[in-house]
């Protein structure tokens, strides 16, 4: 089945719309970034993989609300983090405390806490209300490392995709997938922002993966630019050339993503709640990212060859206005003659 075999849609001159689509979504992910930093709760949410402290998990013999749960903490005198961890019955409860002794520590008084409203779960005895599932435990100097090394992977990944683009292509083709992948990862993370979702490790591997299939469908996209402008053109226009290698590789990209996103919404409703977080990341990553190859990345590149054109399109302008100015000068001429 060959879908999309004749495709011929103007992209190109549907860019102003998408620019549009781009700002909103800068506007509202960076807004909510600020937002959530004027309030004191930090750019995003980030877990303890980053923060530093100890992560309780509390598992219910029966359904709980989230608000039943919060209650028995502030009875006890706590205003600890709550969220739900996968089914009705899990969450998780975070404290600032850190460290094996920390953990323990914090397990006993997580304990405390949740039996001023519930019964614990006890070996041996029949009834309870809940149990401790486990407990984990990251400093905030380890927490403070992971994060700058996370950061630091990033921008290196942009380097050598930099690096990369502009021997293979040039560096108009290059800065284009710059923009377009950091385009991708600022949508992403304003999404985190306003979804409030937590940011481990795990989100940035997600992160890091949506970056790398993003690139390489705009690099699909670039290089049938490329053999395009190797060839005689024909009087077609640099539009014309972009839209035909963004159509040109229309179904390979479309097919692409299909296969992909149904292995991640398998995951995503089927995979548990571990992993739900990164391929949450990894599912609006990859829609985003097949956004920007077609609407960002491809316009940007318009814009930049329009600002800064080839030195070949500048010799091929100024041959083409001495031509003029020779034709022009020798019409008065012939002129005169007759």
């Amino acid at each position: 089945m060959r879908f999309f075999q004749n495709a011929n849609y103007p992209f190109l001159q549907w860019r102003k719309r998408a620019y549009l689509i781009t700002a909103a979504l800068l506007v509202v992910g960076i807004g909510s970034m600020i937002l959530h930093s004027a309030k004191g709760e930090g750019w995003l949410n980030y877990g303890v993989d980053f923060t530093g402290g100890t992560v309780v998990q509390v598992s219910f013999t029966h359904p709980v609300t989230e608000e039943q749960v919060r209650a028995a903490t502030t009875a006890a005198g706590q205003h600890w983090e709550i969220t739900r961890f996968g089914n009705a019955n899990d969450f998780l409860v975070r404290t600032p405390t850190f460290g094996q002794e920390a953990g323990a520590d914090a397990q006993s008084r997580v304990t405390r806490a949740m039996s001023t409203r519930f019964k614990p779960v006890v070996q041996g005895q029949r009834g309870g209300d809940f149990r401790i599932v486990r407990t984990e435990a990251v400093g905030p100097k380890a927490g403070s490392e992971l994060e700058r090394r996370a950061l630091i992977a990033i921008l290196l990944s942009f380097a050598a995709i930099l690096g990369y683009l502009a021997l293979r292509f040039e560096w108009r083709f290059a800065l284009a997938a710059v923009i377009a992948t950091m385009h991708d990862v600022l949508v992403t993370l304003g999404f985190l922002a306003v979804t409030r979702t937590e940011i481990s490790l795990g989100t940035v591997a997600a992160v890091l993966t949506v970056l790398g299939y993003s690139m390489h469908d705009t690099i699909i996209v670039f290089d049938r630019v490329r053999e395009d402008l190797a060839k005689p053109r024909h009087g077609r226009s640099f539009v014309d050339i972009l839209n035909k290698a963004i159509n040109e590789t229309l179904p390979r990209t479309l097919l692409t993503v299909g296969t992909v996103m149904a292995t991640l919404m398998a995951l995503l409703l089927f995979g548990g709640p571990v992993i739900f977080g990164f391929t949450l990341v990894l599912v609006l990553g990859i829609a985003i990212g097949t956004f920007s190859s077609i609407f960002v990345a491809s316009p940007v590149l318009y814009e930049i060859e329009r600002h800064f054109p080839r030195k070949e399109k500048k010799e091929q302008a100024v041959r083409s206005s001495t031509g003029s100015r020779r034709a022009t000068q020798a019409r008065p001429a012939e002129a005169r003659t007759r």
